[in-house]
C-alpha cells in the first residue's frame, strides 16, 4: 500500500489542541502512532488530495538542507533529548517547527524509520544528501555509548563554527566582488550605449581616430555582436564547471594550484586546516574510531591535497605507528601542526590538541581575510579608476581634433 500524508489534529495531555502531519499507509495507522506518542486523535485527513496536490517538477528547484539547518537541528535535539523527551516526540516537534521543508520530509522519514525499529544513525545514513558521513558517525558513537545528547551538541559547535568561519570568509570577499562587478558592468554599458554614439559623430566629421579611440571602437562593435554568445558560452562554462569541479582529475589540478596562489593561497590553506583539525578532534572527542574518523574526515577539507596526506596518516595508524609522523612529509602542515599533535598523542589529549589547532586557524582565517580586505579595497578602487578612466580619455581623445576638422 502506497505511503500518504496526513494531516491531523490531536490534543495531548495537558488539554492543548496540536496539527501536524505524518506519513504512514492509512489514517489508522497514523491514529496509532499518535497515541503511541501520548496523543488523543481528534480528526486525520490526507493532505494534497485532488486539486490541491503540489506540482513538483523533479531535478529543478530541489531545496537544500544547509549546514546552518543542521547546527540548528542537532543543537535543538540534543536540548529536547537532555530534557527527557523521547526520540519520536524529539524528531516530531522539530519537523513541526523547521523551516527548511526538505530537513522537515528527511525527518519525517527518519521518524517512520526509527518507529519501525531502525536506530536514528541507521535512519539518517539512508539519507547521505541530506546528513553528512560526520554527523551520522558521531551520531552512533553516541548511541553506543549512551551519550547521544551531548554528542548532538558536539555536532551542532562543529558546524557553527564551520558556519561562522564560511561567513567571515563571505563578508570579506563580498565587497570586492561587488565592486569588480559594477567595474564589468559599467563597462559594458558604455560600450553598448555611450561608445556608439561618439563613433558616429567621429565618423561624421571624418579624419583619423587616435589608436586607443580605434581600439574602444573595435571593441564596442564585437561586444554588440558577439555579446548573446559570449553570454550563452559564460552559462555553458558554469553549468560544465559545476558538474566536473568535484571530479578527482579537475581537483588533482585545481586544489594545488589554489594552495599556490600568491595572494589566497595562505587563506586556503587555513581554512583546509581549520576544517581537517576541527572535524577530526570532534570525531575522536565523541568516541568514533580513529581510522574511521580519519576515512571521514579526509572528504570534508576540501582539498585534495590534505585528503591524500590524511589517508597517509591512516594507512600509518593501520600498520600501527604515530598519527603524527606521516604529516611530516606533506608540506601543507606547518610544523606548528605536526608538533602539537605529537604532543597531543604522548599526552593522551589528542582530540583537545586538535580543536585547540583548529581554534587558532579560525583566528588566523579571521586575521588574514581581514589584512585582505584591507589590501584588496584601495587595488579595487584603482582597478575602477585606471578602468573607467582609461574608457573615458579613450573618448574625448579625438574631441581635441575636431575644431580642426570642422575648420
Amino acid at each position: 500500500m502506497p505511503i500518504a500524508t496526513f494531516e491531523y489534529k490531536v490534543r495531548d495531555r495537558a488539554g492543548k489542541v496540536a496539527t501536524g502531519k505524518l506519513d504512514a499507509e492509512s489514517p489508522t495507522q497514523v491514529a496509532n502512532k499518535l497515541k503511541a506518542m501520548g496523543y488523543s486523535p481528534l480528526s486525520i485527513n490526507e493532505a494534497n488530495s485532488g486539486l490541491s496536490k503540489e506540482l513538483k517538477i523533479p531535478g529543478f528547484g530541489k531545496p537544500k538542507i544547509k549546514l546552518k539547518d543542521l547546527a540548528v537541528f542537532a543543537r535543538q535535539f540534543a536540548t529536547m533529548v537532555n530534557a527527557g523527551l523521547s526520540l519520536l516526540r524529539a524528531l516530531n516537534i522539530l519537523t513541526e517547527q523547521t523551516e527548511n521543508k526538505e530537513l522537515a520530509r528527511v525527518l519525517r522519514e527518519c521518524r517512520n524509520d526509527i518507529e519501525t525499529g531502525n536506530s536514528l544513525s541507521s535512519a539518517m545514513a539512508k539519507h547521505p544528501d541530506a546528513f553528512p558521513p560526520l554527523m551520522v558517525n558521531m551520531c552512533r558513537a553516541g548511541e553506543v555509548g549512551g551519550f547521544l545528547d551531548s554528542v548532538m551538541l558536539q555536532v551542532a559547535d562543529n558546524y557553527e563554527a564551520e558556519v561562522r568561519l564560511k561567513g567571515k570568509v563571505k563578508a570579506a570577499m563580498t565587497y570586492p566582488i561587488v565592486v569588480f562587478v559594477l567595474a564589468i558592468l559599467m563597462c559594458i554599458i558604455m560600450l553598448i550605449f555611450i561608445v556608439p554614439t561618439f563613433a558616429e559623430l567621429f565618423s561624421s566629421l571624418g579624419g583619423t581616430l587616435p589608436l586607443p579611440t580605434q581600439v574602444l571602437v573595435k571593441m564596442s562593435e564585437g561586444l554588440r555582436t558577439g555579446g548573446p554568445i559570449l553570454v550563452i558560452l559564460l552559462i555553458v562554462a558554469v553549468q560544465v564547471w559545476r558538474r566536473i569541479k568535484r571530479k578527482e582529475q579537475v581537483r588533482n589540478i585545481v586544489d594545488p594550484l589554489k594552495l599556490k596562489m600568491p595572494v589566497f593561497g595562505p587563506l586556503v590553506q587555513k581554512i583546509a586546516l581549520a576544517r581537517f583539525a576541527r572535524n577530526l578532534g570532534t570525531m575522536m572527542k565523541s568516541g568514533v574510531p580513529i581510522l574511521q574518523s580519519l576515512e571521514i574526515v579526509s572528504t570534508t577539507t576540501g582539498s585534495i591535497v590534505i585528503e591524500r596526506a590524511t589517508m597517509a596518516v591512516q594507512e600509518s595508524v593501520r600498520s600501527g605507528e604515530s598519527l603524527s609522523m606521516p604529516l611530516t612529509q606533506h608540506p601543507v602542515f606547518p610544523p606548528m601542526v605536526v608538533q602539537m599533535m605529537s604532543v597531543g598523542e604522548d599526552t593522551g589529549a589528542l582530540d583537545t590538541m586538535l580543536l585547540k589547532i583548529a581554534e587558532f586557524y579560525d583566528q588566523e582565517v579571521e586575521a588574514t581575510t581581514e589584512s585582505l580586505t584591507a589590501l584588496i579595497e584601495p587595488l579595487m578602487i584603482a582597478f575602477l579608476g585606471a578602468l573607467v578612466g582609461s574608457m573615458i580619455v579613450a573618448l574625448y581623445m579625438p574631441i581635441f581634433k575636431i575644431f580642426d576638422l570642422i575648420q
